[in-house]
């Protein structure tokens, strides 16, 4: 095994050290960005006159015809190098002779790598913003379907007051909104080259590190060297970013499951995002959203371990870092996965509308509504409250529901009940009737669905 450090020793580990020690295994999927990012630094290094333009050209070429051959499987990585930068550095060393060692000049593997990572995963944060923006979509399609599909709003998992369909999409996509919003901010708060700042205190060569900034797309470059190498609290704040998603997509997951159940029939899933039973013929299960669920500790997990990881390190670089891309590669892998999955279940999702009306015709979620109809006849609304309280316990009692209470019955209660009370209560009149800015009338999640469609400039 080539190893790039050879020199203070004679580089002969011990093989299991020598597997223990590599990290080839992982990263080596940043074997793009780690291209791409010696592609901007030779081209420095040409620039500033610290090697010829001949040289430049030969290990500029070499470089790329690497990186053509890996994306069409001519050159496989050879995993017995330590990690995907010695793959690299070696196999251009390999093609082009003595002039591939100047690649590494005015750089360290320290600001290699913290390079490649920031590329790897600005480059998957954008893939992840894309699908979150396909989940809204999905979220978006069914609420314009279902502006009319009343069922119960729940608070304490009981039922509370009616609202429609459409406007618990709304709010799930609210959620999803700042999701998207959340990781757009953490790339840009990572969006600095360390590219430059090599083991840990910079270079005596006269580089430019706002060139090769500028090249791969950053916005400039970290102001501390050794910050630069041991900073990894952007892997944390997306790995935060990527766990509050993921809860987001395990409370919807948690609905969806409850939803699907006889016990509700709120909505049915297609086929197929469900799977059997290996003995019972009638089950029809949504396991794809249970694996949602599941799978949301995990991220979590990736999250932790993070943390645990950097919680003791001092400055600069420790071997511990290493220990960061399993993490966050891991949770990248479970996001993408739950996420290219989410978005066509909650698309080719089936409401029952039945279904719905029929719960939030039961439960008195309503009574707020018999509150509210007596204080707008003048009664103060605690006394309101109360005597709607003690009209839900006469209806427990005879076995009705207010919409069947006679006006007489009514009107034992309180002389303010008048015909116009079954209109107020009636289930559609009740959700229409809350046009306060951020409510559940039909006119309020239109404008809703309108802010969610800018927000994502799908129009």
């Amino acid at each position: 095994m080539v190893k790039l450090w050879a020199g203070r020793t004679d580089a002969n580990t011990n093989k299991v050290a020598d597997d223990f020690n590599s990290s080839i295994g992982f990263d080596s999927k940043m074997y793009e960005q780690d291209i791409k990012g010696s592609l901007a630094h030779v081209l420095m290094l040409k620039k500033q006159g610290i090697i010829s333009a001949d040289d430049y050209s030969k290990i500029s070429d070499g470089l790329i015809e690497i990186l053509e051959d890996l994306k069409s499987g001519t050159l496989n990585i050879d995993f017995s190098c330590e990690d995907i930068h010695t793959f690299v550095e070696t196999e251009l060393i390999s093609r082009i002779g003595e002039t591939g060692k100047k690649l590494h000049t005015a750089r360290s593997r320290n600001d290699q790598v913290a390079t490649d990572l920031k590329l790897y995963l600005k480059d998957k944060t954008a893939d992840i913003i894309k699908m979150t923006v396909s989940l809204i979509d999905a979220l978006v399609f069914q609420a314009e379907n279902n502006l009319d599909a009343i069922m119960p709003g729940y608070t304490h998992l009981q039922r509370a007051q009616p609202i429609s369909f459409a406007f618990h999409m709304c709010a799930y996509c609210m959620m999803f909104l700042r999701d998207k919003d959340r990781l757009t901010d953490a790339v840009k708060r990572m969006n600095y080259s360390p590219l430059g700042s090599c083991a840990l205190a910079g270079t005596g060569y006269d580089t430019d590190r706002e060139f090769t900034a500028k090249e791969l797309g950053f916005d400039g470059i970290s102001m501390n060297a050794e910050d630069a190498v041991s900073d990894r609290d952007y892997c944390v704040e997306l790995l935060s970013a990527y766990s509050v998603l993921m809860m987001h997509m395990s409370r919807l997951s948690e609905e969806i499951i409850m939803w699907s159940s006889w016990e509700f029939g709120f909505v049915k899933l297609d086929d197929g995002f469900t799977t059997g039973s290996s003995i019972m013929p009638q089950k029809k299960n949504p396991d794809m959203a249970e694996l949602v669920r599941g799978k949301t500790g995990r991220v979590y997990g990736d999250l932790f371990a993070m943390l645990t990881v950097l919680k003791g390190l001092p400055l600069a670089y420790n071997k511990d870092l290493q220990e960061d891309k399993e993490s966050i590669f891991d949770a990248i892998e479970t996001v993408t996965g739950c996420l290219d999955v989410f978005a066509p279940m909650v698309k080719t999702m089936k409401t029952q509308k039945d279904k719905m009306l029929s719960a939030a015709k039961k439960g008195f979620i309503n009574a707020t509504d018999v509150a509210d109809y007596l204080t707008k006849k003048g009664m103060p609304f605690r006394d309101a409250y109360k005597l709607s309280g003690q009209l839900v316990t006469y209806c427990e009692g005879n076995g009705k529901v207010l919409d069947e209470v006679t006006l007489e019955e009514y009107k034992k209660m309180s002389e303010l009940f008048e015909e116009d009370i079954y209109e107020s209560i009636d289930l559609s009149n009740c959700v229409n009737s809350r046009n306060s800015e951020g409510g559940t009338s039909s006119e309020q999640v239109k404008k809703q669905i309108d802010f969610i469609k800018k927000s994502i400039k799908i129009c």
